[in-house]
């Protein structure tokens, strides 16, 4: 039996939920991988460059939900889409997506990537859903960590 949720608030973070979000991310069983940009020194990075585009859900005053955009002036990005698992499938990441492509575009953004770990095959038809589409066949990832 699926419960409700319907006292979920959206709201910016805040430096002083750092603590709360680490916990809610590792509290998540699959898909989100955690590393040394999710630091506290790399968190208050992107707080102090976009601190409007990363978004927590909230009922009861307990995080049961995030989202991370970053925009770079050309191009956004996505990261850490996740719903505490008693909150999936009753609207709330969608309602994370939906709030941060609207900041998104607010900036001027008009085009946005994710990335989805090979893994994580459910969440692909979630995006699929919410518009957007595989771009493997025209692109490779590549990345470098600076250190």
């Amino acid at each position: 039996m699926t419960t409700q949720h319907s006292n979920i608030r959206l709201r910016q973070f805040v430096p002083e939920d750092y603590e709360a979000v680490v916990a809610f991310w590792h509290s998540i069983e699959h898909g989100l991988g955690l590393g040394m940009s999710d630091t506290r020194e790399e968190i208050a990075k992107k707080y102090q460059r976009d601190p409007d585009l990363f978004v927590l859900a909230e009922d009861d005053g307990r995080i049961v939900g995030t989202v991370i955009g970053g925009f770079d002036g050309r191009r956004g990005m996505i990261y850490h889409l996740a719903a505490a698992h008693a909150y999936r499938g009753q609207g709330l990441g969608k309602r994370l997506m939906a709030e941060v492509e609207t900041l998104l575009k607010a900036k001027g953004c008009r085009k946005c990537y994710l990335l989805v770990r090979k893994d994580n095959h459910d969440v692909v038809s979630f995006y699929e859903q919410l518009g957007w589409s595989d771009m493997s066949q025209n692109v490779t990832m590549m990345g470098k960590e600076l250190q």
